[in-house]
This record gives structure tokens, C-alpha cells and sequence, in this order.
């Protein structure tokens, strides 16, 4: 009863109720045509219901009036397409039935109520009964309290049609489960593009962040003139490679999240040793196997692990000794990053770095070790090479 009420308050009970009544047109010009073969109709609205072109106008004219809340929402329940298979046109048939079926229930009850409606009021004001009557009441005046339960059956009907013919919209001119899955499927690649290009933005621009801030506070407090001289330069390099990195990424949102193929790859490596070294990292580097041969997508993604190993060790400790490895024997890639963890903070277990390099290594198909190892921080890496 109380669920009764709360959509008598409810703006979309009315909208639905206009779409109840946008048959009553087509009723009344079938009943003038045909009065003695309602059932005709029925029949009439398969081969409509069978054009393509049907699907998309009931799917519009639902969406307006039946869910006007969910209109433009990528995860309507009622689609706005042409029918493209056969199971679309026969569901579009069953809906056009459906609703004809609650339209002329809500005209009947409606046309009862006001037959009802009137006899009441002419009962209570004693105007009498004449042969059109549907109630044959005695005159009083207390017939008059009973005019408003007419208007509350009408109104009560309008809430249970609007509701059932807004569960038949959704089941029959909703996606197929066939779209249903392109949606989400399509939805889920977005959000794997997003992630990635969050971590792209989180590993290039924040490493290059970390080594410019250690560069400038290096600059700052050096007497040697052309050591803060380097520091400027080397600041200024990794600013533009940081801007470069962004306007890619940038670009690559700006294509509706199509994934890009640009980006450095371990050839470039050298780069990031060169600006860990300015930064005051010792770095050793160990390169073993075909570097240049292993595939682009997984080259990237081996960079972008060295640059975010890199920057945890110049943001949790600065200047120390690191060991970094390379190894490729075709079938896969190793990578190892060495700290002393006596000279190093170690870094949350839940950092959005770590976090990252697990990803990447996991959508690859690949294992990562992060952790203490033999009085080291370790950053061990395998990806298979397919």
C-alpha cells in the first residue's frame, strides 16, 4: 500500500501514464473502422512490430516516458537501436501487444470510473437514474464522499500499469544478452585502457618529478658551480621527457582511449640509469640476451617497471647503490633490481608503485617478487615472451 503511494508521488508515474495513453489513438480509430473485430488489431501490429525501423521508435518513445531517468546513461535498460536480428523483431511484436493489452485495461478502467463517478454524483445531488446508469442508487448526499474512491482506483491503476508495462519495456526492448556482453566487454576494456594509462601517468611523470625535486635540492646546496650547472640541465631533460610523456598519454584520452603504441622501450633504458646517476645513484647494470628483439608491448611495459623501481629508490632513500639486471633469452624477460635495505626505507606494500608493477607483470602473464631478499630490497620481474 505504502509502495502504492510513493509512486503516486512520483513524477514518472505520470509520464508513464501519458505513454499509456498514446494508443488510445490508434483504439479509437480501429474501433470506428471496426467495431465488431477488436481482436483485428492484435493482428494488425505483427507486420509493424516486424519492421526494423518500429524497434527504434518504441525504444525512443519507452525511454522518454517509461525510464527518463536512465535517457543517455550508457547502462539503460531500454535500447534505442533498429531491430538488427529476427528474435528483435518478434520481441518488438510481443511488446507492441503488451502494451495495446495495458492501454486497454487502463481505458477500461478508466471509462468505468467515470460512469461510476457519475452515477455517484448524480445519487448524491438526486438527479435520478436514467438508462445509461451503470448503478442504480437510492438519492442521498453521502454518495458525494464516495466520488474520490473512483479517482483513486484510476490512479491505482495507472501506478500497476506503468510499472508492468515498464518491466515488459525492459525486457523486450532492452539489450539481447548478446549486447549485453559487447557493452560489458567494451566497458571493461575502457577501464583496463584507464588503468593503464593511470599508470603510465603515475610511473613517467612521477618518477621525473622525484628526480628533479632530488636534482634541484642537490643544485641548491652544492658550492661547485658547474655541478648545480649539470643539475639544471639534467633537470631541465627530464622535465621535457616528462612533457612529453604527458601530451602522449593526454593523447591517447583524447582518442577515445585507444590504445597507443608509442612509448620508450628498454633500448631507451639508458636514459633512466643516466638520470638515476646524476641524481647520486650508483647504478651497476647487468644486460644479458637480445634486449633489442623482445616485443614492443612488453619492452614498454619493462621500461615503465625500471623507471618505477628507480624512482622508489631515489624517493625512499636518494643517493645509494643499485644493481639492476637484464636478461632475454628469447623465450623471457628478467628483470632484477638490487637495494641494501639497511640504507633503504622500505616502501608500503600497498604503494600505488608496487601496486603498478604488479599489474603490468600479471596482464602480461608474467610473476613479480617485491620484497626484502638477502639484506636487499629486491624487484624481481619474469614476463614470457609469446
Amino acid at each position: 500500500m505504502f509502495a502504492i503511494f510513493r509512486r503516486l508521488t512520483d513524477p514518472v508515474t505520470y509520464t508513464r501514464a501519458v505513454h499509456l495513453c498514446l494508443p488510445f489513438a490508434l483504439v479509437a480509430i480501429w474501433a470506428f473502422i471496426s467495431p465488431d473485430s477488436p481482436y483485428l488489431l492484435a493482428l494488425f501490429v505483427v507486420p509493424i512490430g516486424l519492421l526494423s525501423v518500429t524497434r527504434l521508435s518504441e525504444g525512443v518513445q519507452a525511454q522518454l516516458f517509461l525510464t527518463p531517468r536512465e535517457r543517455g546513461r550508457p547502462d539503460a535498460t531500454i535500447t534505442a537501436a533498429p531491430a538488427k536480428t529476427w528474435a528483435d523483431r518478434w520481441r518488438t511484436v510481443w511488446w507492441l501487444e503488451i502494451r495495446l493489452l495495458c492501454a486497454a485495461a487502463l481505458l477500461g478502467v478508466g471509462v468505468s470510473m467515470v460512469w461510476i463517478t457519475t452515477d455517484l454524483i448524480r445519487a448524491a445531488v438526486g438527479a435520478g437514474t436514467t438508462r445509461d446508469t451503470v448503478l442504480d442508487l437510492p438519492s442521498h448526499w453521502w454518495w458525494a464522499l464516495l466520488v474520490p474512491l473512483p479517482v483513486a482506483v484510476v490512479l491505482t491503476a495507472i501506478a500497476v500499469l506503468g510499472a508492468v508495462v515498464t518491466a515488459a519495456a525492459r525486457r523486450l526492448l532492452g539489450p539481447s544478452p548478446e549486447e549485453r556482453l559487447r557493452v560489458l566487454e567494451a566497458r571493461t576494456e575502457q577501464l583496463v585502457e584507464h588503468n593503464r594509462l593511470a599508470r603510465e601517468v603515475h610511473d613517467s611523470v612521477g618518477h621525473a618529478l622525484t628526480a628533479m625535486v632530488l636534482q634541484a635540492n642537490a643544485a641548491a646546496t652544492a658550492d661547485d658551480p658547474r655541478f648545480t650547472a649539470r643539475a639544471l640541465r639534467v633537470v631541465e631533460d627530464t622535465g621535457r621527457a616528462a612533457l612529453d610523456d604527458l601530451d602522449r598519454v593526454l593523447g591517447a584520452l583524447r582518442t577515445a582511449g585507444q590504445a597507443s603504441s608509442e612509448g620508450p622501450t628498454l633500448t631507451a633504458a639508458s636514459t633512466l640509469f643516466e638520470a638515476a646517476r646524476a641524481a647520486g645513484v650508483a647504478v651497476d647494470v647487468v644486460i644479458e640476451g637480445d634486449v633489442a628483439g623482445v616485443p614492443a608491448p612488453i619492452s614498454r611495459e619493462g621500461y615503465r617497471i625500471l623507471q618505477e623501481s628507480l624512482t622508489n629508490v631515489l624517493r625512499h632513500r636518494g643517493r645509494t647503490s643499485t644493481d639492476v639486471e637484464i636478461r632475454s633469452d628469447g623465450s623471457r624477460l628478467e628483470l632484477v633490481i638490487r637495494n641494501p635495505l639497511s640504507e633503504m626505507q622500505i616502501p608500503s606494500r600497498s604503494g600505488n608503485g608496487l601496486h603498478g608493477i604488479r599489474e603490468r607483470v600479471e596482464l602480461l602473464g608474467g610473476r613479480a617478487e617485491l620484497g626484502p631478499h638477502e639484506g636487499d630490497w629486491r624487484v624481481r620481474v619474469e614476463i614470457p615472451i609469446r
